[in-house]
């Protein structure tokens, strides 16, 4: 399967006023699995539209504005048991392009009753603890991504940015 293609996909570090970020814990599993909100980016879409529409169709709101965004993309492969299952088998994975976002709504905003719901419930995490949280064949971009944006959480929860 490795002849397959990646996905290409956005990814979002959605801060807030403490430098945390937003995790969902994911709808369609059994297992507790959290992540940040992500996902594909449509024909003809740029990163930039595909992430602010992927904050309003999984999290009901996109007030939020890029401060950063990590400049290469980051890839990680399906595992055995999911491979040729999703995305109807297209892809082997996802590419993805991060970016960091401070939110600018109020926690009232953030509805999880979209039109397709991805996530049960969510909350407020720090970035080091993602690896943690996140199923663990995407364990390793979540650690790159935790670890790029750690100076800005630092900075928003010193009140420097």
């Amino acid at each position: 399967m490795s002849d397959l293609p990646y996905r290409p996909c956005v990814g979002v570090a959605l801060f807030n006023g403490r430098g945390e970020v937003f995790v969902g814990r994911r709808i369609d599993t059994d297992i507790e699995a959290w992540q940040m909100p992500q996902g594909g980016i449509d024909a003809g879409e740029d990163p930039q539209t595909a992430l602010f529409r992927e904050l309003e169709e999984e999290i009901g709101t996109a007030k939020a504005e890029i401060i950063d965004e990590i400049r290469d993309w980051l890839t990680y492969d399906l595992p055995p048991e999911l491979m040729g299952k999703v995305w109807g088998g297209r892809y082997r994975g996802q590419i993805q392009k991060w970016f960091a976002l401070r939110f600018l709504g109020s926690d009232d905003d953030i509805n999880l009753q979209t039109a397709h719901p991805e996530f049960s419930t969510w909350r407020w995490m720090t970035l080091e603890r993602l690896p943690q949280v996140i199923v663990p064949f995407k364990r390793e971009i979540y650690a790159e991504v935790a670890r790029r944006f750690a100076p800005i959480a630092e900075a928003i929860a010193r009140g420097l940015r």
